[in-house]
């Protein structure tokens, strides 16, 4: 079963909610995508939860970040990449560090990732968007 905030020119970024690494990414997405091209989604949320289980991702643990576009799901670095096209210029120019082999960029990601709580630390609960972005998230809307 297909959720259904879920459509075929939906850009979505599912971002661990309680990681202040992620947060951040939330924030930095919230200031530069000028277009209001993606909407976040907190994974710990009932959304966030749906769509990991639609896409065949655990729910109790978060290792990736996700990004949706056009129906489909991708992870590590590839999403990274995928949102700074979609971000447009100047951030577009990191696209070039798809140069770099697949294996090895995921590897990198998958370091940051599975120390992120120790090296950025992590809230008690997911924290809220301020009043002025909640169209900006999943659940605002």
């Amino acid at each position: 079963m297909t959720p259904t905030l879920l459509s075929a020119d939906s850009r979505i970024i599912l971002f661990d909610g309680v990681c202040r690494l992620c947060n951040g990414w939330a924030n930095f997405i919230i200031q530069h995508d000028h277009s209001h091209r993606y909407l976040l989604c907190n994974v710990q949320s009932v959304a966030g939860q749906q769509l990991l289980q639609h896409f065949g991702y655990p729910t109790d643990r978060f290792a990736t970040m996700l990004v949706i576009e056009q129906g489909r799901c991708f992870e590590k670095s590839e999403a990274f990449f995928r949102v700074m096209r979609g971000l447009g210029w100047p951030w577009r120019w990191v696209t070039a560090l798809r140069l770099v082999p697949r294996p090895l960029r995921d590897w990198l990601y998958d370091r940051v990732a599975l120390n992120r709580y120790r090296l950025f630390g992590q809230y008690e609960v997911c924290r809220l968007p301020a009043p002025e972005h909640a169209e900006r998230f999943v659940d605002g809307r």
